[in-house]
């Protein structure tokens, strides 16, 4: 049976067509000129010269022009590959080159960072080539780079099942489902999985309206608020803190029913605040840019328990094994495993690294489950430090920092931060005979480096702790660190 992910907005279109479906700034479009933005954008594809399986990478900020340039590529039966927009020109050369793109969509004030591929600025994909892909569930969809275990940027492989199957996950929560009435604030980066299919998708699942924010300013996304009536307010943690900081925050939320965040850790003393100061208690979850993104949440929970991510959404399954993949017992931690249709197909170009052949996923990722199926997370496998909800891998900014003039040897760890959940901490050793500035390393690393993977702190030593087999002991500099 052929399946493309961007019927559902067809579907919605039939259902909704004159409901409001997107906000962003003086700009309105009803669900009846979504879907024709997004047909047009597909037959532009087309007229490009485009053919079903070619990469597509979007350099965009939140806007309508992300929203109809990628479901616009889907429904061509392309690839997207939506990028961050703070990435550096290197870092997306390397995207570009990795996964073949074809074509870039770009906003006109980042076109510079684009070389090596065609390049058309967002708005301008228009044509009239006639569209007949035969889209099978099973084929990819998107390519959302995040990083691995090896150090490089990896693409994880989603087809349109994986993002439906998301999609209907999150759609049979319960009673703190998204419907058609709701109107959805729009400022998680639609770049990343949260953003694009955890928001995004899921709106144009259910029909509500989404109030698109390009970035995230206490004051202007509170009067966003406000103005459109929000009822759903999905921010990442540090978001939240920085709301804290108004004095009429209570009022300001008058509107919203649900506040979910995710994709970093959310600090319960901050969380507890915020209920406080609102009312409104905030709903957790657990994601991998793998899982499309939706692994478990307190949402449809009746009584939610503090420090936990919730339960496994409906349809996705989670276990806690040991190093031989077997269940651990009782309520001891260990890796988190999942399974289910919403799984990505392992890692760009040739699925290294997916699910097992049992469906099952090691996520990398340590946690206990209480006995009502509550998960907790513990701590991380891997050494992935998680800025803002991006991921960023040690050994990539270790080899940014030995170039600067007059280190020797970098690490890397990840430090907590209100502002971002975590935040990068360097240590460098100066060459034999030399000094360095830590100034002058940051800004070596500043023009090589996205912002968020930029160390906040640099400190110069003598020396780094090894182990025994000559690696850094990144354990004994988080223990001298605390």
């Amino acid at each position: 049976m052929n399946f493309n992910f961007a019927d559902i907005l067809r579907d919605t279109a039939q259902r909704h067509g004159e409901r409001l479906a997107l906000v962003d700034g003086d700009r309105r479009l009803t669900w009846r000129e979504l879907e024709e933005a997004v047909d047009a954008a597909a037959q532009g594809y087309s007229a490009a010269g485009l053919v079903p399986g070619y990469r597509v990478v979007l350099l965009l900020a939140n806007s309508v022009e992300f929203v109809t340039s990628y479901l616009g590529s889907l429904r061509a039966g392309l690839v997207a590959v939506p990028l961050n927009t703070g990435l550096t020109a290197t870092e997306i050369g390397h995207v570009v080159a990795h996964s073949g793109a074809r074509l870039a969509v770009v906003d006109a004030d980042l076109a510079d960072k684009v070389e090596g591929v065609r390049t058309v600025w967002a708005g301008e994909l228009t044509g009239h080539a006639p569209l007949s892909p035969q889209t099978d569930p099973e084929s990819l969809a998107v390519l959302l780079y995040t990083s691995g275990t090896s150090g490089e940027p990896r693409a994880a492989m989603l087809t349109h099942r994986a993002l439906a199957a998301n999609v209907k996950n999150l759609s049979e929560l319960g009673e703190d489902r998204m419907g058609p009435e709701d109107v959805v604030l729009g400022v998680l980066p639609m770049f990343h999985a949260f953003g694009l299919n955890a928001v995004l998708g899921w709106t144009v699942a259910t029909g509500a309206a989404l109030v698109i924010d390009r970035r995230f300013d206490p004051a202007g996304t509170l009067d966003l608020v406000v103005r459109y009536g929000v009822t759903r307010l999905p921010l990442a943690p540090p978001a939240l803190n920085a709301l804290l900081t108004r004095p009429d925050l209570k009022d300001q939320l008058g509107t919203v029913k649900v506040v979910l965040t995710g994709a970093s850790t959310l600090d319960r003393g901050m969380a507890d605040r915020f209920e406080q100061a609102t009312g409104l208690f905030v709903h957790q979850g657990y994601g991998l840019t793998e899982a499309a993104p939706g692994v478990t949440t307190t949402l449809g929970e009746q009584d939610p328990k503090p420090g936990s991510v919730g339960r496994a959404v409906p349809n996705v399954e989670v276990r806690i094994a040991d190093e031989q993949g077997e269940d651990v017992e009782g309520d001891d931690p260990g890796e988190i495993l999942v399974r289910g249709d919403n799984l990505f197909s392992g890692y760009w170009p040739d699925g290294v690294d997916g699910p097992a052949d049992d469906g099952w996923y090691r996520t990398g990722d340590v946690g206990f489950l209480d006995g009502d199926g509550d998960l907790y997370l513990v701590d991380r496998l891997r050494e992935l430090i998680i800025v803002s909800g991006f991921n960023v891998f040690p050994s990539e900014v270790e080899e940014v920092l030995v170039g600067a003039p007059g280190v020797r040897e970098a690490a890397v760890i990840g430090v907590p931060s209100e502002e971002t959940g975590e935040a990068v901490k360097a240590f460098v050793v100066p060459k034999a005979g030399d000094s360095v500035d830590a100034g002058a390393v940051r800004a070596y690393a500043e023009t090589r480096l996205a912002r968020f993977k930029c160390p906040v702190d640099i400190e110069v030593v003598d020396h780094l702790p090894h182990s025994v087999t000559g690696k850094v002991a990144k354990g004994r500099l988080r223990e001298a660190d605390r």
